[in-house]
């Protein structure tokens, strides 16, 4: 759900860059990516295999730091803060969701989904996962630990925490990789419920034309460089 009337953009970058020093000489692995995204707006991020895609999402969600250039989240600027001050910044309005789910294993689905809740300080921390597990169709996986699901289910217990505290954004990094086709595009109607219902900013990282397609907006990540579908 796109909406422009918020004055102030969750997340923008301008002059972004990020380069390595090898003995051959500088990498450069993004170039000048300018990026504004507004409230309610999904955005797909596509390119080729090592373009730069995840760094790209790591740098917007504060999780490297920049070479060159400024991300500011929430009209924060990330420059300005340490590695705590960005999460304190993160916690309960930022959420993730990986390709290889990054689920506790020594934790219930629930407990993984209580986690993120109780760090923000939530009221009702089981509750509110329960809730959010029941939205991704798994009331009756509650005290399941992730080597008893199935990879379609650890994603959508991965969706369920990621949604839970209410994000105002969520960063997903090849969401449906990991999964076959048709499980792949039920964890993509999740993806997509959720954030349409929540009404929050996703920016997600794709290889997948089929799920880029859902997003309001298509970028693609090309020499270093972004650009807008042609």
């Amino acid at each position: 759900m796109l909406q422009t009337s918020s004055n102030q953009l969750p997340v923008t970058a301008s002059g972004l860059m990020k380069f390595v020093e090898t003995t051959e000489g500088r990498l450069d692995i993004l170039q000048h990516i300018d990026l504004q995204v507004s409230s309610g707006e999904a955005v797909a991020i596509l390119g080729a295999s090592g373009s730069g895609k995840s760094t790209l999402l790591g740098l917007l969600a504060g999780l490297d730091e920049a070479s060159a250039g400024e991300v500011r989240l929430f009209d924060t600027p990330l420059s300005s803060l340490d590695e705590d001050g960005r999460a304190a910044l993160r916690a309960g309005k930022v959420g993730f969701v990986f390709q290889s789910f990054q689920l506790l294993s020594g934790m219930t689905a629930l407990e993984n989904v209580m986690l993120p809740l109780e760090l923000a300080g939530h009221k009702s921390p089981e509750q509110a996962a329960k809730e959010a597990l029941s939205q991704a169709g798994l009331a009756k996986r509650l005290h399941h630990y992730p080597s008893q699901l199935s990879g379609g289910e650890q994603q959508r217990v991965a969706l369920a925490r990621a949604f839970a505290p209410s994000p105002k954004i969520l960063f997903a990094d090849e969401p449906t990789a990991n999964l076959d086709a048709h499980t792949g595009e039920r964890v993509a109607e999740l993806l997509f419920r959720l954030q349409e219902q929540s009404d929050t900013v996703l920016i997600l990282v794709t290889h997948d034309e089929m799920l880029a397609r859902r997003c309001d907006r298509r970028l693609y990540l090309r020499e270093g460089r972004l650009e807008a579908e042609a």
